[in-house]
């Protein structure tokens, strides 16, 4: 290959056009060097590299390259033709679009919250709510948690609350309904100084645990909710929420993952809740329009679908025939080769996926996890993300499918919380400006 190649070329792709969703998810080798600008061997290098996702091309040993991958590798090599293709570029894992002091993400260590690395910090054993106030303060010497991590209550109609949600509302939209739900109780939400959010954040977190007992069919949450508000962290609250009273060496790993979901920089999510923020929205809303962001299947539904792939498939010796399967039909299989840090493995996930191992590796639900992750890595689709490793962690847990999703965004309350007291303090409006293009079919 190329020194020249060694990244796609600076030809930048009519004005920064990415394609319509409607176009195909897939395409050739010939069509992927083409929209990178680069040759043949420079794609199977990419690929090689895990760069790019491929999936059979359904003609002899032929392949098709996910276009996602394509258009990130294109945005990076556009943030490098200028500054409006670098600000167009930005908006697609490309360059970085604004500064912040809370988490640098480092590809062979994974994040770095204010100075200390998450990995360390979760295997130091430190809580999840002890590295929340150090992500939020960047104060990491030993002290006692504040209060207002044991809330009085609720802070809602309990019964009330039931009677209006569907059964099987599942988690995160349980706590999509409820926040704005909360905030219609607290008429002094609209403070902006630090204590004050991070009072109602610390709320919040322990109550949005409580909440988990919420959207399950046929069961009585109230008796959930109650010891979930009494235990004596959010890992044990979260245990509590779906009746599962979890050992020291249980919270321990439910810690862990916490931890290391809590702050990712700028994604989808916390990039919404600095918007938010921006405009000078309440705590609240700054955390709804994050959930929102989460909602899609784009951001949070990755954990998602892997829990579904797991189900269909079964037992463990299952797995690798259906991964087979979907990969002979084109379909990609979500929760690999992060982009952020391909062609390396997440480092997140490799540690979750080490902690359910070692805490229930020889049962069925973990063993039908680690299958998933063998065939993934036999077919060089890259390392597990926190996506996959969330999964993992839940079944060894215990938890319901579906849980992943809920820890995740449990956990990432913290960073948007952080971001949003970052943004509040910056306290510019974010407003990135359109460049106008014609649609071509417009103009025809």
């Amino acid at each position: 290959m190329d020194e020249s190649e060694a990244f796609p070329s600076d030809q930048p792709n009519v004005a920064g056009h990415f394609p319509r969703e409607s176009e195909s998810e897939f395409l050739s080798a010939r069509e992927a060097a083409a929209m990178l600008g680069v040759k043949l061997p420079t794609v199977y290098a990419y690929t090689s590299r895990g760069l790019i996702q491929s999936v059979p091309g359904g003609k002899g040993r032929s392949r098709r390259y996910r276009r996602r991958d394509l258009e990130r590798l294109c945005a990076r090599r556009d943030a490098r033709a200028g500054h409006g293709p670098v600000a167009a570029a930005a908006l697609r894992q490309g360059e970085p679009v604004m500064d912040s002091s809370i988490t640098m993400i480092s590809v062979e260590r994974g994040p770095i919250y204010r100075g200390r690395s998450a990995l360390e910090l979760a295997t130091e054993g430190r809580s999840f709510e002890w590295v929340a106030e150090g992500l939020w303060s960047g104060d990491w010497r030993d002290r006692p948690l504040p209060e207002s991590w044991q809330p009085a209550g609720l802070g809602i109609d309990l019964g009330g609350l039931t009677r209006v949600l569907p059964s099987k509302a599942g988690p995160l939209p349980v706590l999509s309904f409820v926040i704005p739900l909360l905030a219609s109780h607290d008429p002094g939400r609209f403070s902006w100084h630090p204590e004050a959010v991070l009072a109602r954040a610390r709320f919040l977190l322990r109550r949005s645990a409580a909440l988990l007992a919420l959207g399950r069919e046929g069961e009585d949450p109230g008796p959930a909710v109650e010891a979930a508000l009494r235990a004596p962290s959010i890992a044990a609250a979260v245990g509590a929420a779906f009746s599962i009273d979890l050992k020291d060496d249980e919270i321990d790993v439910l810690d862990q993952s916490l931890v290391l979901a809590a702050d990712h920089e700028l994604n989808a999510s916390t990039f919404a809740a600095r918007v938010a923020a921006s405009t000078g929205a309440d705590i609240y809303g700054c955390i709804s329009a994050a959930l929102a962001a989460l909602s899609g299947p784009r951001h949070g539904g990755a954990a998602d679908r892997v829990d579904a792939l797991l189900l269909e498939a079964g037992p463990a010796e299952r797995v690798e025939e259906v991964v087979h399967d979907r990969q002979r039909r084109g379909e990609v299989i979500e929760g690999f080769a992060h982009p952020i840090y391909a062609p390396h493995a997440d480092p997140r996930g490799t540690r979750l996926l080490e902690l359910a191992r070692a805490l229930r590796g020889n049962a069925e639900p973990v063993q039908s996890v680690i299958a998933l992750v063998d065939a993934m890595q036999q077919g060089g689709f890259g390392g597990p993300s926190i996506d996959v490793g969330l999964v993992a962690v839940a079944r060894a847990l215990g938890l319901p499918a579906g849980t992943a999703t809920a820890l995740f965004a449990l956990a990432r309350t913290v960073g948007w919380v952080a971001h949003s007291l970052e943004q509040y303090e910056a306290g510019f409006l974010v407003r990135p400006r359109a460049r106008y293009r014609q649609d071509p079919a417009a103009a025809g």
